[in-house]
């Protein structure tokens, strides 16, 4: 099956309901089809062809429907950009995937300015301007039908790059689909009507339940940015009931004024995933939104992997588990394992690199066979996560094999904020790797060896990285020594030596929100 045939069924069957809403803007489905159709015939009648990548920088809004579906009835391949990423960052991600197309909301054109002449493949840029509707308008409303094999690219989400440029993650029609049939495997099931709300990017996690919802005649309702009060309205006007958050997310909404006296009967799922949560934030939760909470746990390379409702979250005396702590049970159509160094499985309570393999994970690296064969293994991804499984099943992540941080639910990784600092002329020698934040869970901290005399500042380190790479990678810590950073023999920076000291009293590596 693939993710057009599949969508264009539902767009039949459900035809007069409304599947998307932002505001007072409303969308049936028969309506958002046919603007993607138009938006399908738009793009090839620039003469894009099956296969080829169009780049899309946006807020959630109501026409992001619009490249959802017109990208996949083009059979053209998407590649989300993220908004709070750096202009160097949307010009690797739509140069190292050769985009021959951007479609991007207004306010991002500054952010792009002169990538076409750095991209010779970037032909085309479609502006959703004043005269977008004009434009969609005139294009033809004929669906143009072109075959689709079930293991064609569908979209390209980049991951964060150890070395400093983030990776493509390639998916299929195929895979596309089976991700969205795990997501929604244990949740309560979607009635034609029922409300999904997209208050985190789509272009991020919360893009994986568009697909499922639409299949199943749901409406997706979208909102360009969170705030926290305004999501409990929303909550109550719209009727949700499914929605993905952060813990930092979760966190701000159970601080809202008033929501203990507040009722959300609709409410059928909230699925915390993307970062570690704290456990004061699951049981505030718990007390207010009840048995709709469920934890998930996957990354982008492979999802979901594990999976739990809140009767096993917030299980009590479960002899040989801790619930509170664990991050979910094997889903029944993924494979888990804990392996050694060795590529080895290991006995159930012992550490290890938690490797998956799904229906729904990526086929490979975009154009990147070396890092393919690093992290796929006889068809099992290894998610450079260290955990282990209890004699109950329970998953637990105790630490990262890499050094990648999680920060508000966003991944970063040391060497693009090392790449950028080490540019600084004081900059001798710079270490980064995560130490605890109260707010966002993880945050980034450079340890900086500077030149003798060197009057280079915290702060102008900081916004030397917020310039570079975007102000959410932005280093929360900067600690300036004047003596060499530690090292192995080899000449290795010790790093994690260097972190211990901030994780003293955690008896885990990784910090929750």
């Amino acid at each position: 099956m693939d993710v057009r045939t599949q969508m264009r069924s539902a767009a039949g069957y459900y035809a007069q309901r409304e599947a998307i809403a932002m505001g007072d803007r409303r969308l049936t489905f028969a309506a958002a089809w046919a603007r993607g159709v138009r938006l399908a015939n738009g793009l090839l009648a620039l003469g894009l062809t099956a296969q080829d990548r169009v780049a899309v920088l946006e807020d959630n809004r109501l026409e992001s429907a619009d490249i959802f579906l017109g990208a996949a009835i083009a059979n053209l391949v998407r590649v989300p950009l993220y908004p709070r990423n750096a202009r160097d960052s949307h010009l690797h991600m739509m140069g190292h995937t050769n985009c021959r197309a951007l479609v991007i909301d207004e306010k991002y054109l500054p952010e792009v300015e002169g990538l076409q002449a750095e991209l010779p493949e970037l032909e085309h840029i479609i502006v959703r301007d004043a005269g977008y509707e004009a434009w969609l308008a005139k294009q033809s409303d004929v669906d143009p039908d072109p075959p689709i094999a079930d293991d064609d690219n569908y979209i390209i989400r980049h991951t964060g790059g150890t070395t400093g440029k983030s990776k493509g993650v390639a998916y299929s029609h195929r895979a596309w689909l089976a991700a969205g049939r795990d997501w929604f495997f244990l949740y309560p099931p979607v009635a034609p009507g029922d409300a999904c709300l997209h208050i985190g990017p789509i272009s991020h996690a919360a893009g994986y339940l568009f697909v499922p919802i639409w299949l199943q005649g749901g409406r997706n309702v979208m909102m360009d940015r969170f705030d926290p009060a305004a999501v409990l309205d929303i909550f109550e006007r719209e009727r949700i009931a499914y929605l993905f958050v952060a813990p930092t997310m979760l966190n701000a909404i159970n601080r809202v004024p008033g929501i203990e006296q507040r009722r959300f009967p609709h409410l059928k799922c909230m699925l915390v995933a993307a970062a570690p949560i704290a456990d004061d934030t699951a049981l505030k939760a718990y007390e207010i939104f009840g048995n709709a909470m469920y934890q998930g746990y996957g990354q982008t390379e492979v999802v979901p992997i594990a999976m739990m409702a809140a009767a096993q979250w917030f299980a009590r005396d479960v002899p040989g588990s801790t619930p509170l702590r664990a991050c979910g049970l094997p889903l029944p159509f993924a494979q888990l394992q804990i392996w050694d160094e060795d590529n080895k499985p290991v006995p159930a309570g012992t550490p290890g690199e938690i490797v998956a393999k799904t229906d729904g994970q990526m086929t490979r690296f975009w154009n990147d066979p070396e890092a393919t064969a690093t992290r796929m293994v006889d068809g099992w991804v290894k998610t450079g996560d260290v955990g282990y499984l209890d004699a109950n099943g329970y998953l637990y992540m105790i630490d990262r094999v890499g050094d990648m941080i999680v920060s508000g639910g966003f991944n970063i990784y040391p060497a693009e904020l090392e790449n950028a600092l080490s540019d600084h002329p004081d900059v001798v020698e710079v270490a980064v790797f995560g130490i605890p934040h109260e707010r966002w869970g993880e945050t980034p901290c450079a340890v900086c060896t500077v030149k003798a005399g060197a009057a280079v500042s915290e702060a102008e380190l900081i916004e030397l990285c917020a310039e570079r790479l975007g102000s959410y990678k932005r280093p929360g810590k900067v600690v300036l020594r004047r003596e060499p950073l530690p090292k192995t023999p080899v000449g290795k920076i010790k790093r994690k030596e260097l972190r211990e000291p901030f994780w003293a009293g955690h008896t885990r590596r990784v910090a929750g929100s």
